[in-house]
């Protein structure tokens, strides 16, 4: 059984990260089930282990933390759901690739519950949305907004940091940075899709959708 946690309030990262850390320990020591974390953070910029330092625009805006999950620079802030995954993949299956592919379809289902259609891109990671109320690319193509990103981090096959989906954060904040080293793109949330979403409507949709991906909770 995955225990299936909601965090109130906006949780300090690093003290976040260490009990992370100290959940998939247990976990991998037989100590502890599976869990879920629903969360959000104060306003900061995260470097993952393939940040640029040249994508960070404005290094002084927000405390910047080095999370040691894939990727590059996100941004975590106030009315932007985070959800923690620590996972066990030994009796899952040890196929990262298809881990991801499984987050991103988690993410994919929660937002089609209210009725946005999140894609894949094999060029970029997380979850994006087309925007043709929006003037298009230099080369004509259809604009795209970021709305979910995804980046993890496995210890003896458990997984933890996980993803974040944009409810009604500060989308200004994003940008100090390059979201994910990804130019030329957006980024949006449910709020500015024009949806009036609630984080608990967010949470119980998450809850559905990862049963479906990943079974019962």
């Amino acid at each position: 059984m995955t225990e299936w946690r909601q965090i109130d309030g906006l949780a300090d990262y690093a003290a976040t990260l260490a009990a992370m850390e100290a959940r998939v320990a247990d976990i991998a020591a037989g100590r502890a089930p599976e869990a879920v974390w629903l969360l959000e953070h104060p306003p900061l910029y995260t470097a993952g282990t393939s940040a640029n330092p040249a994508d960070l625009r404005a290094p002084g805006r927000f405390p910047v933390i080095t999370a040691g999950r894939g990727g590059q620079y996100t941004y975590h802030g106030p009315g932007q759901r985070v959800a923690y995954l620590m996972l066990d993949l030994n009796r899952r299956g040890r196929d990262v690739r298809q881990f991801v592919r499984n987050l991103e379809e988690w993410i994919i289902l929660t937002l089609a519950e209210f009725n946005v259609c999140g894609e894949r891109r094999a060029d970029r990671v997380g979850v994006w949305v087309l925007r043709p109320d929006k003037p298009p690319l230099p080369d004509g193509t259809m604009r795209e907004d970021k709305i979910a990103a995804i980046g993890i981090k496995l210890r003896r096959w458990i997984s933890f940091h996980g993803v974040s989906i944009n409810l009604d954060p500060d989308l200004s904040h994003f940008d100090g940075i390059v979201p994910c080293g990804v130019t030329g793109h957006g980024v949006t949330s449910l709020v500015d899709l024009g949806l009036p979403v609630t984080m608990h409507d967010l949470d119980l949709a998450l809850e559905r959708s990862f049963a479906r991906v990943f079974g019962a909770p």
